[in-house]
């Protein structure tokens, strides 16, 4: 990664969908946005609530933090941020979140993103008292025809979870899906071998977890996860540890237990059972998902089997809450994380001020030494 880019360097890593050749400089000369609101942390990425001073508009702006040194932890690559900027530029479809504009300073690479102010799917269904699988599928399908966009242009996600299915307005009866963060998202190209180890582990599929040649399939399990977890409150692969939900995933260890599925329908279930497939090739694509019986009913019966059953919101709201318990715990260690690491550099910098300071004290008493022979000399 180049240290130190001229603008035009920048500009041409990052071109405007727009007019305006350079979005980069913008930040840094006119400083169009106001932030607003708390920041939501990532490990390297703060999303804070902004405002265009010039038409007042709100927005999200993603700050992603760049990696200063090759062999730095820290950060993210600038060929990660590339690929999620260019990833965001090709997309445009009303479950899918809009990338508005790209700005750089020193320190970070800042998204100007649609600001989707709903909170997150599963947050919403928590508040709800009962919830029917006529309900639950309306939200399935917008999360699947967000992705059949995303197929069709061989775009992977590869990190869907309940954290990045959100939803632009909670304030209407079926609210509108959006997802989020493509920071894992790849472009899936024929004839080139792509594999990687990423994701949630709760979520991932057998390929990612084997370390085998990657593809659109990985988004269709995480869809089956997600779906099972939504309908029971239970998670079908977690274990008490991560190697054990690895182990789980890798032997497709899962059942659907009477006591969190007995208001479930048979449609339900076969439509997780063909998306959680070993075999890539078995698994449920995109369009086939979208065309299951329990997404899009073929007659009365199966639409009457959806609307007279039930998701067991019991159970989720249980399962929600330790959910959010965790997520919690993980972002407070994580803000200490970040709080230590700050103190740690200001004290490094104040030592070093100190050792500066006692320098100069040194060379000064030095010169002073040196100065009085002279200076007895003169007078003798």
């Amino acid at each position: 990664m180049a240290h130190g880019p001229s603008r035009s360097t920048a500009c041409g890593i990052f071109p405007d969908r727009g007019t305006n050749p350079c979005p980069l400089h913008r930040q840094a000369d006119s400083q169009p946005l106001r932030h607003q609101g708390s920041p939501k942390i990532g490990q390297f990425a703060i999303v804070k609530k902004c405002r265009e001073k010039s038409t007042g508009l709100e927005y999200a702006a993603k700050f992603i933090k760049k990696r200063q040194r090759q062999a730095s932890r820290r950060g993210v690559c600038r060929e990660e941020i590339e690929r999620e900027v260019s990833i965001l530029r090709q997309v445009l479809h009303p479950n899918v979140i809009t990338l508005h504009d790209v700005f750089e300073n020193r320190t970070d690479v800042v998204l100007i993103l649609e600001l989707v102010s709903g909170g997150e799917l599963f947050d919403f269904l928590a508040q709800k008292e009962s919830l029917s699988e006529e309900e639950a599928t309306s939200f399935i399908k917008q999360i699947l025809e967000g992705v059949n966009y995303l197929h069709a242009k061989k775009i992977a996600h590869f990190d869907l979870k309940p954290e990045n299915i959100m939803l632009l307005d909670k304030n209407i009866p079926i609210p509108h899906i959006k997802l989020i963060d493509f920071g894992l998202a790849h472009e899936i190209e024929d004839g080139v071998e792509f594999k990687n180890i990423f994701g949630t582990p709760e979520f991932v599929a057998p390929e990612i977890v084997n370390y085998e040649p990657l593809g659109l399939e990985a988004d269709m399990w995480s869809i089956g996860v997600i779906t099972y977890i939504l309908l029971s409150g239970a998670s079908p692969f977690l274990g008490d540890t991560k190697q054990e939900t690895l182990a789980n995933i890798t032997a497709v260890s899962y059942n659907f237990d009477e006591e969190f599925f007995s208001q479930t329908s048979e449609l339900a279930k076969d439509f997780i059972r063909k998306l959680l497939v070993k075999e890539t090739r078995k698994r449920l694509t995109i369009q086939e998902a979208l065309r299951h019986p329990w997404i899009t009913p073929v007659d009365n019966q199966q639409a009457l089997v959806r609307r007279e059953s039930l998701v067991n919101l019991e159970n989720f709201k249980k399962q929600y809450v330790r959910r959010r318990w965790k997520l919690s715990f993980s972002i407070v260690s994580l803000c200490n994380h970040l709080t230590r690491s700050l103190l740690k550099k200001v004290q490094l910098r104040q030592n070093e001020d100190m050792r500066n300071c006692e320098s100069d004290t040194e060379e000064d008493i030095a010169k002073r030494k040196a100065l009085q022979p002279r200076r007895r000399s003169s007078t003798s």
